[in-house]
């Protein structure tokens, strides 16, 4: 899953929308529990990049190719036991229910664990699924290009940015 730091306020909102449209927490401050979970969302952002460039410098270092930049980037979430990819939802879940136990902002929770998760994934799929969407649609313009090269890294960062832009993402 990747997150955007232009996207976290929004994303935050919309977590919140849903824990309070169900009376799954009370507060007298919804600003300040909205603060705390876009914290939580702007943490596991700056993890995910430092792990990206954590990879990218062991792949320089050790001369390895392009193509194994996931593998590389797996192992080094898993030294720093964060979780990327599809486990990233299930670890930033933990993380948002985590917060709202601590958080002074929240006066009452009044839902357990799994039905926080429950209540706070749908927002946080969405937001994959249009990720995906996107992604899928730069691959499909990139066919020509083969997966993994530095070409295709440049051209790939490149149409993505485009089509955000062009999207108003």
């Amino acid at each position: 899953m990747r997150l955007h730091a232009t996207k976290l306020p929004q994303l935050s909102r919309d977590i919140l929308d849903a824990l309070m449209s169900s009376k799954a927490i009370e507060s007298e401050s919804p600003e300040g529990v909205r603060l705390d979970i876009e914290s939580v969302l702007s943490q596991y952002l700056q993890d995910e990049q430092q792990v990206t460039e954590r990879a990218k410098e062991v792949l320089s270092t050790r001369g390895l190719p392009q193509s194994e930049l996931s593998r590389i980037r797996r192992l080094v979430a898993d030294e720093r036991k964060i979780q990327i990819g599809d486990e990233a939802i299930d670890y930033i879940l933990d993380q948002l229910v985590e917060i709202l136990m601590h958080s002074n902002s929240v006066d009452e929770v009044w839902a357990e664990d799994f039905e926080l998760r429950r209540q706070m994934r749908e927002p946080l799929r969405k937001h994959s699924s249009l990720e995906e969407q996107l992604q899928q649609e730069v691959r499909g313009q990139l066919r020509h290009v083969k997966e993994g090269t530095a070409l295709w890294e440049v051209e790939y960062r490149r149409m993505m940015e485009e089509m955000k832009r062009r999207k108003g993402l």
